[in-house]
Protein backbone atom coordinates (compact mmCIF):
# COMPACT_ATOMS: atom_id res chain seq x y z
CA UNK A 1 0.00 0.00 0.00
CA UNK A 2 2.97 2.55 0.93
CA UNK A 3 4.68 1.68 -1.99
CA UNK A 4 1.74 2.21 -4.25
CA UNK A 5 1.35 5.50 -2.68
CA UNK A 6 4.69 6.85 -3.43
CA UNK A 7 4.06 5.60 -6.76
CA UNK A 8 0.89 7.25 -7.24
CA UNK A 9 2.51 10.95 -5.47
CA UNK A 10 5.79 10.63 -7.75
CA UNK A 11 3.40 10.46 -11.36
CA UNK A 12 1.37 13.18 -9.94
CA UNK A 13 3.68 15.11 -9.31
CA UNK A 14 5.87 14.88 -11.88
CA UNK A 15 3.05 14.92 -14.04
CA UNK A 16 2.18 18.73 -12.20
CA UNK A 17 6.14 20.15 -12.68
CA UNK A 18 6.35 22.91 -14.97
CA UNK A 19 8.90 23.68 -18.05
CA UNK A 20 12.75 23.90 -17.15
CA UNK A 21 12.50 27.21 -16.20
CA UNK A 22 11.15 26.75 -13.21
CA UNK A 23 9.87 24.64 -10.62
CA UNK A 24 6.75 24.65 -8.19
CA UNK A 25 5.91 21.77 -6.14
CA UNK A 26 2.06 20.75 -6.12
CA UNK A 27 2.51 18.58 -3.00
CA UNK A 28 -0.78 19.13 -1.14
CA UNK A 29 -2.16 18.39 2.82
CA UNK A 30 -3.74 15.77 0.90
CA UNK A 31 -1.14 14.02 -0.88
CA UNK A 32 0.76 13.82 2.26
CA UNK A 33 -1.86 12.22 4.34
CA UNK A 34 -2.41 9.49 1.79
CA UNK A 35 1.28 7.75 2.69
CA UNK A 36 -0.21 7.19 5.87
CA UNK A 37 1.89 7.67 9.09
CA UNK A 38 5.09 6.08 8.06
CA UNK A 39 8.55 7.25 8.95
CA UNK A 40 9.82 7.42 5.98
CA UNK A 41 7.44 9.92 4.58
CA UNK A 42 9.82 12.39 4.84
CA UNK A 43 12.50 10.85 2.80
CA UNK A 44 9.86 10.16 -0.03
CA UNK A 45 9.23 13.96 -0.19
CA UNK A 46 12.53 14.65 -0.31
CA UNK A 47 13.05 11.87 -3.14
CA UNK A 48 10.47 13.76 -5.18
CA UNK A 49 11.77 16.78 -4.78
CA UNK A 50 14.99 15.39 -5.80
CA UNK A 51 13.65 14.34 -8.90
CA UNK A 52 11.72 17.59 -9.75
CA UNK A 53 15.21 19.27 -9.35
CA UNK A 54 16.88 17.05 -11.35
CA UNK A 55 13.48 17.02 -14.59
CA UNK A 56 14.11 21.17 -14.24
CA UNK A 57 18.05 20.91 -14.43
CA UNK A 58 19.08 21.97 -18.04
CA UNK A 59 21.06 19.90 -20.42
CA UNK A 60 24.79 20.21 -20.81
CA UNK A 61 23.28 21.08 -24.73
CA UNK A 62 20.82 23.63 -23.40
CA UNK A 63 23.18 25.01 -21.07
CA UNK A 64 25.65 26.07 -23.88
CA UNK A 65 22.96 27.54 -26.02
CA UNK A 66 23.52 31.16 -25.88
CA UNK A 67 20.67 33.03 -24.84
CA UNK A 68 19.71 36.59 -26.74
CA UNK A 69 18.78 39.16 -24.22
CA UNK A 70 15.75 41.13 -25.35
CA UNK A 71 15.70 44.23 -26.86
CA UNK A 72 17.94 46.43 -28.26
CA UNK A 73 20.49 45.38 -30.66
CA UNK A 74 22.70 42.46 -30.28
CA UNK A 75 26.39 42.32 -29.73
CA UNK A 76 28.69 39.93 -29.18
CA UNK A 77 31.81 40.05 -26.19
CA UNK A 78 35.49 39.13 -28.20
CA UNK A 79 37.55 40.69 -25.64
CA UNK A 80 36.91 39.22 -22.34
CA UNK A 81 40.02 41.24 -21.02
CA UNK A 82 37.32 44.58 -21.29
CA UNK A 83 34.38 42.85 -20.87
CA UNK A 84 33.60 44.10 -17.46
CA UNK A 85 30.11 44.91 -16.82
CA UNK A 86 29.72 48.04 -14.35
CA UNK A 87 27.14 50.11 -12.49
CA UNK A 88 27.67 53.06 -14.16
CA UNK A 89 29.73 54.31 -17.47
CA UNK A 90 33.45 54.47 -15.86
CA UNK A 91 36.59 52.59 -15.12
CA UNK A 92 36.65 52.85 -11.54
CA UNK A 93 32.70 51.69 -10.68
CA UNK A 94 31.43 49.11 -9.40
CA UNK A 95 31.87 45.78 -11.15
CA UNK A 96 29.00 44.03 -11.32
CA UNK A 97 29.89 40.76 -13.40
CA UNK A 98 32.83 39.42 -15.82
CA UNK A 99 31.70 38.69 -19.53
CA UNK A 100 32.92 35.73 -20.78
CA UNK A 101 34.38 35.55 -24.29
CA UNK A 102 30.90 34.73 -26.77
CA UNK A 103 28.68 36.11 -24.09
CA UNK A 104 25.83 38.00 -25.95
CA UNK A 105 24.36 41.33 -24.99
CA UNK A 106 21.27 43.80 -25.73
CA UNK A 107 22.48 47.60 -26.49
CA UNK A 108 20.49 49.70 -25.09
CA UNK A 109 22.02 53.09 -25.58
CA UNK A 110 25.57 54.46 -25.47
CA UNK A 111 28.14 57.51 -23.56
CA UNK A 112 31.48 58.78 -24.56
CA UNK A 113 33.30 59.76 -21.71
CA UNK A 114 36.04 62.31 -21.03
CA UNK A 115 38.92 60.14 -21.50
CA UNK A 116 38.05 58.95 -24.68
CA UNK A 117 36.58 55.52 -23.93
CA UNK A 118 32.45 55.03 -25.12
CA UNK A 119 30.91 53.08 -22.91
CA UNK A 120 27.12 50.80 -23.98
CA UNK A 121 24.01 50.71 -21.64
CA UNK A 122 23.46 46.67 -21.94
CA UNK A 123 21.51 44.16 -20.69
CA UNK A 124 22.54 40.34 -20.19
CA UNK A 125 19.29 38.97 -18.93
CA UNK A 126 15.67 40.61 -18.15
CA UNK A 127 17.16 41.14 -14.64
CA UNK A 128 20.55 42.13 -15.02
CA UNK A 129 21.80 45.51 -16.71
CA UNK A 130 24.85 47.40 -16.74
CA UNK A 131 27.63 49.24 -19.03
CA UNK A 132 30.50 48.07 -20.84
CA UNK A 133 33.40 49.39 -22.85
CA UNK A 134 32.50 49.34 -26.43
CA UNK A 135 35.66 47.99 -27.50
CA UNK A 136 34.65 44.23 -25.35
CA UNK A 137 31.95 44.00 -28.27
CA UNK A 138 31.92 43.63 -31.49
CA UNK A 139 28.01 44.24 -33.76
CA UNK A 140 27.48 43.88 -37.44
CA UNK A 141 26.16 47.10 -37.65
CA UNK A 142 29.03 49.34 -36.50
CA UNK A 143 31.71 50.18 -39.21
CA UNK A 144 34.75 48.56 -39.18
CA UNK A 145 33.77 46.07 -36.39
CA UNK A 146 35.16 43.46 -38.80
CA UNK A 147 38.35 44.53 -39.63
CA UNK A 148 38.73 44.72 -35.74
CA UNK A 149 37.98 41.48 -35.03
CA UNK A 150 40.58 40.12 -37.61
CA UNK A 151 42.84 41.86 -35.92
CA UNK A 152 42.36 40.36 -33.19
CA UNK A 153 42.14 36.85 -34.56
CA UNK A 154 45.55 37.14 -35.87
CA UNK A 155 47.00 38.04 -32.89
CA UNK A 156 45.35 35.17 -31.22
CA UNK A 157 46.86 31.33 -31.54
CA UNK A 158 45.21 28.12 -31.93
CA UNK A 159 41.93 27.65 -30.05
CA UNK A 160 41.54 31.38 -29.40
CA UNK A 161 42.25 31.94 -32.38
CA UNK A 162 39.52 29.61 -33.85
CA UNK A 163 36.66 30.67 -31.43
CA UNK A 164 37.61 34.38 -32.89
CA UNK A 165 37.31 33.21 -36.10
CA UNK A 166 33.79 31.15 -35.48
CA UNK A 167 32.60 34.58 -34.11
CA UNK A 168 33.26 36.00 -37.11
CA UNK A 169 31.91 33.67 -39.32
CA UNK A 170 28.29 34.09 -37.24
CA UNK A 171 28.28 37.85 -36.51
CA UNK A 172 29.79 39.12 -40.29
CA UNK A 173 28.49 36.20 -42.67
CA UNK A 174 28.54 39.10 -45.61
CA UNK A 175 31.92 40.41 -45.54
CA UNK A 176 34.45 41.10 -48.06
CA UNK A 177 36.66 39.06 -44.82
CA UNK A 178 34.95 36.03 -44.61
CA UNK A 179 37.01 34.16 -47.16
CA UNK A 180 40.43 35.05 -45.21
CA UNK A 181 38.82 34.55 -41.72
CA UNK A 182 37.82 31.20 -43.45
CA UNK A 183 41.00 30.13 -44.22
CA UNK A 184 42.86 30.81 -40.73
CA UNK A 185 40.32 29.41 -39.13
CA UNK A 186 40.98 26.08 -41.13
CA UNK A 187 44.87 26.52 -41.04
CA UNK A 188 44.22 26.39 -37.64
CA UNK A 189 42.75 23.44 -37.50
CA UNK A 190 45.00 21.69 -39.31
CA UNK A 191 47.90 22.53 -37.23
CA UNK A 192 46.37 21.86 -33.80
CA UNK A 193 44.98 18.36 -35.15
CA UNK A 194 49.13 17.22 -34.97
CA UNK A 195 49.28 18.31 -31.26
CA UNK A 196 45.58 16.23 -30.54
CA UNK A 197 47.23 13.25 -31.81
CA UNK A 198 50.46 13.61 -29.74
CA UNK A 199 48.43 14.29 -26.64
CA UNK A 200 45.60 11.36 -27.33
CA UNK A 201 48.64 8.97 -28.15
CA UNK A 202 49.92 9.64 -24.66
CA UNK A 203 46.62 9.24 -23.21
CA UNK A 204 45.62 6.32 -24.88
CA UNK A 205 48.76 3.84 -24.15
CA UNK A 206 48.32 0.72 -25.67
CA UNK A 207 49.34 -1.01 -22.37
CA UNK A 208 46.25 1.00 -20.96
CA UNK A 209 43.54 -0.06 -23.23
CA UNK A 210 41.47 -3.47 -22.78
CA UNK A 211 42.64 -6.15 -25.55
CA UNK A 212 38.74 -7.31 -24.95
CA UNK A 213 37.07 -3.75 -24.65
CA UNK A 214 35.61 -1.26 -26.79
CA UNK A 215 37.59 -0.92 -30.51
CA UNK A 216 40.82 1.48 -30.44
CA UNK A 217 39.47 3.87 -32.67
CA UNK A 218 36.38 4.89 -30.74
CA UNK A 219 38.51 5.78 -27.49
CA UNK A 220 40.31 8.21 -30.03
CA UNK A 221 37.27 9.56 -31.58
CA UNK A 222 36.01 10.14 -28.12
CA UNK A 223 39.28 11.42 -26.95
CA UNK A 224 38.24 14.15 -24.43
CA UNK A 225 40.39 16.82 -26.23
CA UNK A 226 38.14 17.20 -29.39
CA UNK A 227 35.03 18.54 -27.47
CA UNK A 228 36.48 22.09 -27.27
CA UNK A 229 36.81 22.04 -31.12
CA UNK A 230 33.51 20.13 -31.76
CA UNK A 231 31.70 22.64 -30.08
CA UNK A 232 33.14 25.32 -32.50
CA UNK A 233 32.11 23.16 -35.45
CA UNK A 234 35.51 21.60 -36.11
CA UNK A 235 35.62 18.12 -36.84
CA UNK A 236 38.46 15.27 -37.02
CA UNK A 237 38.86 12.28 -39.15
CA UNK A 238 41.08 9.44 -37.29
CA UNK A 239 43.72 7.30 -39.43
CA UNK A 240 43.66 4.17 -37.65
CA UNK A 241 46.92 3.01 -39.17
CA UNK A 242 48.85 6.07 -38.07
CA UNK A 243 46.88 6.73 -35.36
CA UNK A 244 46.82 10.67 -35.87
CA UNK A 245 43.88 13.02 -36.51
CA UNK A 246 43.40 15.28 -39.15
CA UNK A 247 41.01 18.41 -39.88
CA UNK A 248 38.24 17.02 -42.28
CA UNK A 249 38.79 20.12 -44.46
CA UNK A 250 35.38 21.74 -44.11
CA UNK A 251 36.43 25.74 -44.34
CA UNK A 252 38.59 24.78 -47.11
CA UNK A 253 35.55 23.63 -49.08
CA UNK A 254 33.49 26.27 -48.25
CA UNK A 255 35.92 28.39 -49.58
CA UNK A 256 35.96 26.79 -52.94
CA UNK A 257 32.33 26.60 -53.05
CA UNK A 258 31.42 30.29 -51.96
CA UNK A 259 34.86 32.06 -53.07
CA UNK A 260 36.02 30.06 -56.16
CA UNK A 261 37.80 32.94 -57.36
CA UNK A 262 39.62 34.08 -54.14
CA UNK A 263 43.58 34.44 -53.72
CA UNK A 264 42.42 31.84 -50.61
CA UNK A 265 40.74 29.02 -52.85
CA UNK A 266 44.04 28.10 -54.18
CA UNK A 267 45.28 27.28 -50.65
CA UNK A 268 41.88 25.54 -50.30
CA UNK A 269 42.72 23.45 -53.21
CA UNK A 270 46.16 22.66 -52.02
CA UNK A 271 44.97 21.53 -48.43
CA UNK A 272 42.35 19.48 -49.85
CA UNK A 273 44.60 17.39 -52.49
CA UNK A 274 46.65 16.76 -49.44
CA UNK A 275 44.03 15.54 -47.71
CA UNK A 276 42.78 13.49 -50.25
CA UNK A 277 46.27 12.05 -50.19
CA UNK A 278 46.39 11.17 -46.90
CA UNK A 279 43.13 9.15 -47.20
CA UNK A 280 43.79 7.18 -50.09
CA UNK A 281 46.49 5.59 -48.55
Amino acid sequence: MFAKSIKKLTISALAASPPPTSVRLRLTVAHVRSLGDYASTVNAIGLLIALLLLQSTPTTAQARKKRVPPGGRVAVVVDERLAALRSAPNLRSKLIERLSRGHLVSIRGGKPTSDGLTFYRVAISRKTYGWLQSDAVVVPWRRGDDRRLLTLIENSDEFDRIVRARTFLDAFPRSPLVPKVLAMYASEADDVAEKLSQAAQRRFNRNELPTDGAPEFSYYLNYSGLDRYNREGITFQFDRATKKFSYDGAAWREILKRYPNSPEALEARKHLDALANKTSK
